[in-house]
């Protein structure tokens, strides 16, 4: 079909979906998706969604100045 991409390209596999009309392009798309190892960029781009907004939660919690001064220790 075509190259692999970087990332899970939903939309191009969904489009593809949509396309597999009969045995033949459904064995094609399977056979696609294996190539591509789909599953394993999916949960990887899951992942790095996951990791960004833990990120940014952390980021929110400490505020701007990145310190929590306002908690002491002992």
């Amino acid at each position: 079909m075509s190259k692999p991409e970087a990332g899970y390209d939903y939309h191009r596999y969904r489009k593809l979906l949509a396309e597999a009309v009969d045995d033949s392009k459904r064995l094609e798309l399977i056979d696609l998706l294996i190539q591509e190892k789909a599953r394993d960029r999916l949960e990887a781009q899951r992942t790095s969604d996951r990791v960004a907004m833990t990120t940014i939660t952390v980021a929110k919690i400490l505020g701007p100045s990145g310190r929590r001064d306002n908690f002491k220790l002992g």
